[in-house]
């Protein structure tokens, strides 16, 4: 894999931290963060070859947090991972630009896939 960093933004402190340990043994660098602004500002800065968005945030709706990524970085990989997201939910993240919607809880076999296509198409 090229980059293997992740940024995952969802507000359950306890889910994220223990996704974040078993991707890291998996060899992939994580950060995260618990709200929509913070994960907005952490793209700013940084750069992750993948986001894992939750839809039900704090401050933002996670479709408003994609757009506002999507704006910054045209070109990011963002995975909507959700335990509330209804297929409306998924049509408007798909045509906003998301890589791939996935529901709680997360496939870690299935996202290691999706890392690698990931890769695939930034060679």
């Amino acid at each position: 894999m090229k980059h293997n960093t992740i940024l995952i933004v969802d507000d359950e402190q306890k889910y994220v931290e223990m996704l974040a340990r078993r991707l890291e043994l998996r060899g992939l660098k994580c950060s995260y963060c618990f709200n929509g602004n913070d994960g907005i500002r952490m793209i700013t800065d940084n750069y992750y070859n993948l986001v894992i968005l939750d839809l039900r945030l704090p401050d933002l709706y996670g479709t408003e947090v994609l757009i506002e990524m999507r704006k910054i970085r045209p070109d990011i990989k963002i995975l909507i991972l959700t335990g509330h997201g209804s297929d409306k939910d998924r049509e408007d993240c798909m045509a906003s630009g998301a890589f791939s919607f996935m529901r709680k809880p997360l496939d870690i076999e299935q996202l290691m896939t999706i890392m690698t296509q990931i890769n695939e198409v930034e060679e």
